[in-house]
């Protein structure tokens, strides 16, 4: 177990404050040109009469489509997903801490659809790569050509024991992950917490997770909005990482252990969250040691993930290896061709890759697998390649973030001067409350 150090508070004099914004802002012009809209979009490329399906509506699925529209002449291209509420997820841990309110990640799917393209409002059920055929929950057949697959990943909370989604929000339960309401229910559960103070612990799963730097945003979140409400003197956090680590990347995850020895939160590894009794406010976790049960005042539940079942059930999940567990995507992680069956490409978080579960990840990635896709319906071998790239921007306190950005291999790959990415800077915070949803919609629409 990490012990945790005396609390202490992040010191900056009012100059340090005002250099900080100044380099900040000078940074502005730079960071604007990364992530607004690009003016070089696709052009028709092909001309096919091809049909491209695409299972998924998310930032994935709907990119891709946007991007096909410019890049196909004459194909046919539909999204499958019978999902209608289009949800901005990386302001789910501003939503959960009070931040933002819910109406700022939540829009309608029908907004962003690319004119053109059809919509099966229907779920996939069934994949049959070798028939090339998807069938939908309803029952229907839907033939390809091409496949896209982006349905996103299955949150696997059924996987802890006692765990009830509908208790989020009472019973000092919280996860941030369970939908935007999941989201504004966790600030319910946090908000009454903060208020009277006690015992916090913050979890951690070991399979793959989508925008891995939120459980340790909902730490330092939690942990601030303790210290502005005056109970955190009474109170004690504990985050429990089911890994040897608290981020995959290791830079990042030494980073954040110095902050949170100067914070008080206190970590202990290959501790997994494998049980909750809510109505006794007791968590049970797996540990070297055998079981441990451990009560609490809040809980933040992050659930086991995996790929849908239709995925994960179906020849193109990968069979062997360390992605075979979750059900993942098999797919090239430079090219995201499936490896085993040519006219299928893999786009977000279904993915088996290395990394690659961030809205950032979608935006590098879909220029790749669209031209690529492009490409192959030519009659060419895909050339564009990806490197893995994904960023978080990583909140340490209300007002301050750190931009981590890195690739395949766990290396820091900043793209904007002047920010250090294990520096935490008000401009990172900027980016992330007021830049990056822009940023998003720009992707949506294949401008970006």
């Amino acid at each position: 177990m990490k012990k945790a150090m005396a609390h202490t508070e992040p010191v900056l004099d009012a100059h340090g404050r005002a250099r900080r914004k100044l380099l900040a802002l000078a940074a502005l012009p730079a960071a604007t040109a990364t992530i607004s809209p690009s003016h070089a979009v696709d052009r028709p490329a092909t001309k096919t009469s091809a049909h491209v399906l695409i299972v998924g509506s998310g930032l994935a699925g709907l990119s891709a489509a946007s991007r096909l529209r410019r890049l196909l002449d004459g194909a046919t291209i539909t999204i499958l997903d019978g999902k209608e509420i289009h949800n901005y997820q990386p302001g789910y841990t501003l939503v959960a801490s009070g931040i933002w309110p819910v109406e700022k990640v939540v829009d309608r799917n029908a907004d962003f659809m690319p004119i053109g393209v059809e919509w099966i409002r229907e779920h996939a059920a069934e994949i049959d790569p070798d028939a090339k055929l998807v069938v939908t929950d309803r029952g229907r057949r839907i033939r390809y050509d091409f496949l896209v697959v982006a349905p996103g990943l299955h949150l696997d909370y059924g996987l802890i024991e006692g765990m009830d989604t509908a208790a989020i929000g009472r019973d000092g339960i919280g996860s941030v992950y369970h939908g935007h309401e999941g989201a504004v229910l966790t600030w319910k559960a946090m908000r009454a917490f903060v208020a009277r103070g006690g015992r916090a612990i913050m979890t951690l799963p070991s399979t793959a997770l989508k925008c891995a730097g939120a459980p340790l945003k909902m730490a330092f979140l939690l942990r601030d909005r303790l210290h502005e409400a005056g109970t955190l003197g009474r109170s004690q956090i504990t985050f429990n990482s089911s890994l040897a680590n608290v981020f995959g990347v290791p830079q990042v995850n030494e980073a954040v252990l110095v902050r949170w020895d100067a914070l008080g939160i206190s970590v202990n590894f290959e501790h997994g969250l494998k049980a909750v009794d809510i109505t006794r406010r007791e968590a049970t976790f797996t540990t070297p040691l055998g079981e441990e049960n451990t009560s609490y005042d809040f809980l933040h539940v992050v659930p086991p993930m995996r790929a849908p079942d239709a995925v994960k059930n179906s020849p193109l999940a990968w069979r062997e290896g360390d992605f075979a567990a979750g059900g993942w995507l098999e797919v090239d992680e430079r090219t995201l061709r499936h490896r085993r069956f040519p006219e299928v490409f893999g786009l977000g978080d279904v993915n088996g890759t290395r990394r690659g579960k961030t809205a950032a990840t979608v935006k590098k990635a879909c220029p790749v697998v669209t031209r690529n896709l492009a490409a192959v319906i030519a009659g060419k071998e895909p050339a564009l390649t990806f490197d893995g790239y994904t960023s978080c921007p990583l909140v340490v306190r209300i007002g301050a973030a750190m931009l981590i950005e890195f690739d395949y291999d766990g290396r820091l790959t900043p793209t904007l001067p002047l920010i250090e990415p294990l520096q935490d800077s008000w401009f990172a915070w900027l980016m992330k409350t007021r830049l990056l949803k822009p940023a998003y919609v720009a992707v949506l629409k294949g401008r970006a």
